[in-house]
């Protein structure tokens, strides 16, 4: 097994565990809201008794007894405890998260390794890189513009990128990952490659690669696909 096909079986289990976490927190904050206004109403009512006492002159403003019931204050500590087990939950996750990206940092670094010595092998030996390098290449080409598969899938290195990216931002936000200055762009996103992609049939198409989500796909398209611009020109052609 490689460390890269070890790492992809080391994350799988990642989301089912972030996805445990937070409908735990989901739970104990519906919990927390409903102490919170129950309290709140509490509050507002023994407030206002309190006002009423004053008024008809059984306490005095600077009394010990205007305080707030034992009920009132349980309630108030129930809630701070609720609120410190969302925050150990939510810092579990973080070091969950954070563990598999410090994995994923040392196993691109064996990536780069093996890539130099694949290297460092091709000059002394004067033949070419072969293993690593050319398996990265082929991850990468799909086919040419005549005859280009519908679908690719990304390098290794980017797909696990991407992989520790979407598990680490469940809710979809975006980070701000190490990105080479090389790497080309593509789709709307003007984001590198990573996961499948589907090519559009167009020929003459300025931007021919696309990510799946970014065009709304979860499968490879049946028949010839066109993106959203060339799919527009399409119909004008058509129509004229």
């Amino acid at each position: 097994m490689s460390f890269i096909e070890e790492f992809q079986a080391n994350i799988e289990a990642l989301p089912n565990h972030l996805r445990r976490k937070y409908a735990l927190l989901r739970d104990l904050d519906k919990s927390l809201q409903g102490v919170q206004r129950q309290n709140e109403q509490r509050c507002e009512k023994e407030i206002e008794d309190m006002i009423q006492r004053i008024k008809a002159g059984n306490v005095t403003p600077d009394s010990s007894l205007i305080k707030f019931s034992d009920d009132a204050l349980d309630e108030q500590k129930h809630a701070i405890r609720i609120a410190d087990e969302k925050v150990a939950l939510a810092a579990q996750a973080y070091d969950l998260v954070d563990a598999h990206i410090q994995q994923l940092d040392q196993y691109l670094k064996k990536f780069d390794e093996e890539l130099r010595r694949e290297r460092d092998i091709a000059v002394v030996t004067g033949t070419p890189a072969t293993t690593v390098e050319n398996n990265v290449k082929s991850g990468r080409s799909g086919e040419g513009k005549g005859g280009r598969k519908k679908t690719r899938l990304a390098t290794a290195a980017a797909a696990a990128t991407a992989t520790a990216a979407v598990a680490a931002t469940p809710s979809g936000m975006d980070l701000d990952l190490p990105v080479d200055p090389n790497e080309p762009t593509y789709c709307f996103c003007n984001q590198v490659s990573y996961g499948e992609m589907v090519a559009c049939d167009n020929p003459n198409c300025k931007i021919e690669w696309f990510h799946y989500g970014c065009v709304g796909l979860k499968e490879q398209p049946k028949g010839k696909w066109f993106c959203a611009d060339c799919a527009g020109t399409q119909k004008k052609r058509r129509g004229r």
